[in-house]
């Protein structure tokens, strides 16, 4: 018997200097969920549906550890599964240039592109050599 819709977070109990869920201090989960609610206990008591890892904890809170969760699409991520290789390792594809600088050494200048390559963002687009780019990519330079 669930309440319909009704997901909530459970507050982690803070006690200073204690590892919560592998993160210690300012990195620590302040809540963990949503969870469904399956029923209403009391005036001030819910029990949750929690997951088989949270099994060792009784299911039922007081409303003082609960905080409500309203559903909202812009909170799921999409996500490409990733080909993942024998070794560990995944192609990475280019997926344009964002900008173009010549690097001036001594007696020469270097002509850079700015990459942005599959299953990064932006912030971490690489700098790398033209000449190796024109190479590899050379239907970008067209």
């Amino acid at each position: 018997m669930r309440i319909r819709g009704v997901e909530l977070f459970l507050k982690v109990a803070p006690m200073k200097g204690i590892m919560r869920f592998g993160k210690k201090g300012k990195l620590s989960l302040k809540y963990l969920g949503p969870f469904d609610v399956l029923e209403r206990i009391g005036a001030a008591t819910y029990r949750l549906a929690l997951p088989p890892q949270l099994s060792a904890i009784h299911n039922v809170f007081h409303v003082s550890l609960l905080r409500g969760y309203v559903l909202d699409p812009t909170h799921v991520l999409e996500y490409k599964p990733l080909q993942i290789r024998e070794d560990l390792t995944y192609e990475e594809f280019l997926v344009g240039i964002l900008a173009q600088k010549a690097q001036a050494l001594r007696k020469k200048t270097i002509s850079m592109v700015k990459v942005l390559w599959s299953n990064h963002r932006e912030k971490k687009a690489t700098w790398e050599l033209e000449e190796d780019m024109r190479i590899k990519y050379s239907y970008l330079f067209d």
